[in-house]
């Protein structure tokens, strides 16, 4: 069998698993958070918290449990890291230095697991387990309750209430995310992924001196790394170490754990404003998106001219030869258009413009289909600024699940649209123009500006993976890119909260004949056709600098 008919096979597996895992999963989801009763265990939550799950919230005190949550796990995080060095269980690491400590505590807080440090080398058990796999549940779960929260926004009328975030975040991991990585975890020992608390073993010579290697509940985390679009890897090599990573199929079934979520929350979007057909057309769009780059990503790498290539199947340097150049195209196609991060090779040594493609990938917004949660809720703004252009169009007031989509709310989906890029590519100037932060670019010209640029375009989106070819763990970046983290995924919060109160206020208004069908190829199309173009328009001039010019040239 060719390396190209076994990419494809794979894809076309990871398709109908997908598929088959979409109903029923959508549908648990749907009446997980239209229920009205709670489980004894979450009662137990609730009452040590503080929290009354049965009061109603408006947008703003929906938003200050997201925020005051988040800022209490920084800040527990930052301390377990600072105290390392005294803590059981350590492995004799030291405590963990204040810039970096910062990076890595927003950096799982905000779901994006960007990692500046050797993992098997900097964090010992304590901090992996009780601090960075805590937070790979509770950050995941914020990120589908604000989804939710905008769901409601457009199925609820004239009324400011979007439900309880404190139920919501509970239910999100005790009801789908600890089950869902049990299971997982599960699979992935069964494959060969280790799940210990061992310390650190000396494994031979290499390279005139001693190799070590640690081991680590690596199975656990994993699952919930890949079911909550988190990404943080275990070990620096990330999904692309045979201890996390161990098989084909391993390979295989991280990638349908990525994905899974996302995808489903379709259907559960579609069930919770009361036509499926809405959630099958937002699936549409998502899908679209998907395969296209997919089928980009895998031509840009087996097509890579040169007899070197020819004879390796594809373009091979940073691939893990356990997966080859199919398996990691999907791989790097579905963690830069989620919110993961994950790897299993590295994208820095993809062909210019298959990194260009990685780059792209996070620029859309992470929608396709993006985060847990963040997936959706960009992807229901990108439909509501789709449905203002064609209002635009026949002179109509555009109008989107029964709610007009008015001034205030078109300029909160435009700030949403406009906070993510303008971290992006202002920090990626001030680290070109500073003399500085440059000296961590490992390589000079288009491939070096792609460095950068994707370090901040990875941080801004809350994606979390790197090229791999940047010394992030300075203080420069350390810092900016704590900054853009925190940016990058609190501002659009407010703007989606604020939007779905907005919504949820309005009284619905009845379907004419003037109505946009937006349940319809048509309006897929037209969705995925503005999110090319806003997308293209906002990033082309910074990607012409980068991976274009690399690719065009090569």
């Amino acid at each position: 069998m060719g390396p190209v008919l076994a990419g494809v096979l794979q894809l076309l597996a990871l398709i109908g698993a997908l598929a088959l895992a979409y109903i029923p999963l959508g549908d648990y989801m749907a009446r997980v958070y239209s229920s009205d009763k709670h489980w004894r265990v979450e009662r137990w939550i609730y009452k040590g918290i503080g929290a009354d799950p049965d009061t109603e919230m408006r947008w703003s005190a929906y938003l200050r449990g997201v925020l005051a949550f988040s800022a209490v796990g920084v800040l527990f995080l930052y301390l377990l890291q600072r105290m390392q060095g005294v803590l059981p269980g350590s492995l004799g690491f030291a405590s963990i230095d204040p810039d970096q400590a910062f990076n890595t505590a927003v950096s799982f807080v905000t779901n994006t697991n960007w990692q500046s440090y050797y993992g098997e080398q900097a964090m010992g058990h304590v901090v992996q387990t009780a601090g960075l796999a805590v937070q790979n549940f509770v950050s995941a779960a914020v990120g589908i309750a604000v989804a939710v929260a905008l769901v409601r926004g457009f199925a609820r009328s004239r009324t400011g209430e979007l439900g309880n975030f404190w139920a919501d975040m509970v239910r999100g991991v005790v009801r789908i995310l600890l089950p869902g990585a049990f299971i997982a975890a599960i699979v992935l020992v069964a494959c060969g992924v280790i799940q210990n608390f061992s310390g650190i073993h000396e494994v031979g010579q290499f390279m005139g001196g001693q190799q070590q290697w640690n081991g680590g509940a690596v199975a656990s985390q994993e699952a919930v790394k890949e079911l909550g679009t988190n990404g943080g890897g275990y070990f620096n090599a990330n999904s692309a170490h045979p201890f996390e990573n161990p098989t084909p199929f391993s390979n295989l079934f991280e990638v349908f754990l990525i994905l899974v979520i996302p995808f489903a929350l379709t259907r559960t979007f579609g069930l919770m404003v009361g036509s499926v057909r809405q959630g099958y057309a937002i699936l549409a769009t998502m899908a679209t998106i998907w395969l296209g780059f997919t089928a980009v990503m895998m031509w840009t790498e087996f097509a890579h001219h040169g007899p070197a290539f020819e004879i390796a199947g594809g373009a091979m340097e940073g691939k893990e030869t356990r997966f080859g150049v199919g398996a990691s195209s999907i791989f790097a196609t579905a963690t830069t258009l989620t919110s993961t991060g994950a790897v299993d090779s590295f994208h820095s040594s993809f062909t210019g413009l298959g990194g260009g493609i990685t780059l792209l990938g996070m620029m859309l917004g992470e929608i396709a289909p993006g985060g847990t949660g963040s997936g959706l809720y960009g992807m229901l703004i990108m439909a509501v600024i789709a449905v203002f252009i064609a209002g635009l169009m026949v002179g109509r007031t555009p109008e989107y699940l029964g709610k007009k989509i008015g001034a205030r709310e078109i300029k909160l989906a435009a700030c949403y649209i406009l906070i993510t890029p303008a971290l992006v590519l202002v920090f990626t100037a001030f680290a070109m123009a500073l003399p500085t932060p440059g000296h961590s670019m490992t390589n000079s010209g288009a491939h070096g500006f792609s460095e950068i640029l994707y370090a901040y375009t990875s941080a801004s989106n809350n994606n979390g993976s790197a090229f791999a070819g940047l010394n992030a763990d300075t203080q420069w970046f350390n810092s900016t890119l704590g900054l853009c983290m925190l940016f990058g995924r609190f501002l659009p919060m407010v703007f989606v909260l604020a939007l779905a109160g907005s919504l949820a206020e309005q009284r619905p208004v009845p379907a004419t004949a003037g109505t946009l069908r937006t349940e319809k190829p048509l309006f897929t199309g037209l969705l995925v056709g503005a999110i090319l173009i806003i997308t293209g328009l906002t990033y082309f001039p910074a990607l012409a600098l980068g991976p274009l010019a690399e690719g065009l040239a090569s």
